[in-house]
């Protein structure tokens, strides 16, 4: 089963990325040290996240789950710095964040 799924941080920043095996445990390939610079070592002690599904498929190709994946990145605007962790794809400078 393929999957897009957004992981939500305590800081509410976010992370989309895809699963093809939509396994349990995967929470995401995003930079921990980019992530770690956002929080306190306090606030590491003890935090929640959340896995939400956005989409999922069993027939898609490979090809169709990294574009969708892309369209969510995009629709979510996780790939801007002050409300994601996702590096890619690099945000298109028409792209209006305030949407």
């Amino acid at each position: 089963m393929n999957v897009i799924y957004r992981i939500t941080h305590p800081n509410g920043k976010i992370y989309i990325g895809q699963d093809r095996t939509n396994s349990i445990n995967y929470f995401g390939s995003a930079s921990s040290d980019l992530i770690a610079k956002d929080f306190t070592p306090e606030q590491r002690r003890s935090f929640t996240i959340t896995r939400d599904i956005l989409w999922e498929s069993e027939t898609a190709t490979r090809a169709e789950v990294t574009q969708i994946e892309i369209e969510f990145i995009r629709r979510y605007k996780s790939n801007d710095p002050s409300s994601g962790y996702n590096q890619t794809p690099p945000r298109r400078e028409n792209e209006n964040i305030s949407e």
